[in-house]
């Protein structure tokens, strides 16, 4: 057969070989059932897969897309302004900026206040840690520190105790003074805004906002001119407390020294401090470890209170009718027990005695030691320590601020257990002076020259005006006792006593109306038409402590008029010399200032 033209000479045919199965059974194919098993293991591998995702886990990853979607911002709640007595704003509320630092696990580590230059640049880069916030602001600064107080972030400690456990971890309350004491008042309750963001986390619309509730107002007994006259009276003292109080509990002032600029703790790291200012940074505050800057004098310092507790030494003598107003004793300038001297403090520097005898108003307007020994030895440690107790020493007296101090108020039992040593005669002597181991504060002080001023009532001390007046006793002394005390103290302040800055102490003044006892006319002077006398009862101390190297603590506690009281000033001066030379000028800048704008 002759092949065709389309194969080759070349091609020869071969037999094919074919395979038998002789036992009729089927050849197995792969490829013919390796495909549909794959997409039958897939299509039960997806379906599981969509079921995971719609149904099981369909919640959790709808929350995700719409958290990625939008984004809860807090929108912080201002806090309650405070006003002195008066109406005049305390602190301020200003718009500024917060960024919250979180640790990989989003825990919060700090917060602080940023500039509004820095704030912007960080919010220009997409920066998620920048909020607006409500900075509190402080325009007396160091003049009303101690008594407002500042803010600050909580603390770890401060979020486990029940009072905070509500709050969020980068919350700012209340640290210290007002601030701290009414927290859950001036704290108002933070607003929320549900936003639309883009996938970059920039806005796109807001979705809905529950507005803050700003925090409540409160008025305070400060008088905020008052407060920063004895701001200014008191820039010599470097350590110590000024106290003006209303004879019937109501704080007109609190001043502790050395003091601080609270904005140094709220406005951001731009904020510099006065030139004038004590501290000029945050650091140099919170170091100083010799002066305490933090520490409230005023309330948690304790002193020895000198010759001021001579007030209280003659009350209980009356009181207790171990002596009248006819009581009298010659001064005989040293006491001398065994081998110790008690010497009284006019023959220590001058080396003279006071003429005649004393009864108990000349001894205390000359502040006579020896007559004082002689009363507490009369008197005994006992009953002195009862009287004490009723005028608040020893306890405290529940002013609405933290960190009161109740001082001591020592007896022969105290002594035994805490110095582990008996009681002696020439430890009353100096209880009768106000030395020893005695301890009060200068709120103590001026709230018992308080009860000579008001009649004989113990108030307790207030800061917050919510027209409250709580007598924590009453009749603590007669009408008497206050006025054999009261004229002690008057001639303490005149011609003849030992507050000689106080002697014929005159303002300038035409609206003090004259009545011939707490305001009198002055006569003879160029322009004293408009000038007026004012009455007052003062008694100054100079409290010994520490070594002889030491100085003495200065005090000096007063009310004016000396009739109808209006103020109670006490003053302490640590370490610094006599209360007439170094607490009584200042005192007398208060009165100057008190009632010259009065």
């Amino acid at each position: 057969m002759k092949h065709g033209f389309a194969f080759g000479d070349h091609i020869k045919t071969e037999k094919v070989k074919r395979h038998r199965y002789d036992d009729g059974e089927t050849p197995l194919k792969p490829r013919g059932f390796l495909l549909p098993v794959i997409l039958i293991v897939a299509t039960v591998l997806l379906f599981f897969k969509l079921f995971s995702l719609q149904l099981i886990h369909g919640s959790d990853f709808r929350k995700l897309a719409d958290s990625n979607r939008t984004r809860t911002q807090i929108i912080h709640a201002p806090r309650g302004v405070i006003f002195d007595r008066n109406g005049t704003p305390l602190v301020f509320n200003m718009p500024g900026f917060l960024q919250t630092s979180k640790d990989k696990n989003g825990k919060i580590l700090k917060t602080i206040h940023l500039s509004k230059e820095d704030a912007l640049a960080l919010i220009a880069k997409g920066d998620q840690s920048v909020e607006v916030d409500s900075l509190r602001q402080y325009p007396y600064k160091e003049a009303m520190s101690h008594v407002l107080g500042y803010i600050g972030q909580i603390s770890e400690n401060e979020l486990k105790t029940p009072e905070f456990t509500a709050y969020p971890a980068n919350e700012w309350i209340g640290e210290s003074g007002i601030e701290r004491q009414y927290e859950q008042m001036l704290r108002g309750v933070d607003g929320k805004q549900l936003i639309e963001v883009d996938a970059l986390g920039r806005k796109v619309r807001s979705l809905g906002q529950t507005d803050p509730i700003a925090g409540e107002d409160i008025t305070l007994t400060i008088d905020a001119k008052v407060q920063e006259a004895a701001y200014k009276a008191a820039a010599g003292i470097k350590r110590g407390a000024i106290i003006i109080s209303t004879p019937d509990g109501q704080i007109l002032t609190m001043l502790s020294k050395p003091s601080f600029d609270p904005n140094l703790f709220t406005l951001d790291t731009s904020y510099k401090s006065a030139s004038n200012s004590e501290y000029f940074s945050l650091d140099a505050v919170l170091q100083d470890t010799t002066d305490h800057p933090l520490l409230d004098r005023a309330i948690a310092g304790t002193y020895p209170p000198g010759s001021t507790f001579k007030i209280v030494t003659a009350a209980s003598g009356l009181e207790k009718h171990v002596i009248d107003d006819n009581y009298r004793v010659t001064d005989t300038g040293v006491l001398k027990i065994g081998d110790f001297s008690f010497a009284n403090w006019y023959f220590i520097q001058y080396g003279r005695t006071e003429p005649g005898e004393l009864d108990v108003t000349r001894a205390l307007a000359r502040s006579n030691d020896i007559f004082f020994y002689k009363l507490a030895e009369k008197v005994g440690v006992d009953r002195l320590a009862d009287t004490a107790k009723n005028f608040g020493i020893g306890s405290k007296l529940g002013i609405d601020l933290g960190g009161e101090q109740a001082g001591v108020v020592p007896n022969k039992e105290w002594k035994k257990d805490v110095i582990k040593e008996d009681w002696y005669l020439g430890d009353t002597y100096h209880y009768g002076i106000g030395q020893g181991f005695l301890l009060t504060t200068p709120l103590q002080v001026n709230v018992w020259t308080q009860v000579i001023a008001n009649g004989g009532t113990l108030y307790q001390p207030r800061i917050l005006k919510d027209g409250r007046l709580n007598a924590i006793r009453k009749n603590i002394v007669s009408e008497k006792t206050i006025g054999l005390i009261r004229e002690g103290m008057v001639e303490s302040c005149s011609t003849g006593g030992v507050a000689w800055p106080l002697f014929e102490f005159k303002v300038k003044n035409a609206k003090l109306k004259i009545d011939g006892k707490n305001f009198s006319e002055v006569k003879g002077a160029s322009g004293s038409a408009d000038m007026r006398k004012v009455s007052v009862a003062c008694k100054t101390g100079t409290a010994q402590h520490g070594g002889e190297d030491t100085l003495p603590h200065a005090w000096i506690t007063l009310f004016a008029p000396a009739y109808k009281p209006e103020i109670v000033v006490t003053v302490l001066s640590e370490s610094s010399g006599e209360g007439s030379s170094v607490a009584g000028p200042v005192a007398k800048k208060i009165l100057d200032a008190y009632f010259t704008q009065k």
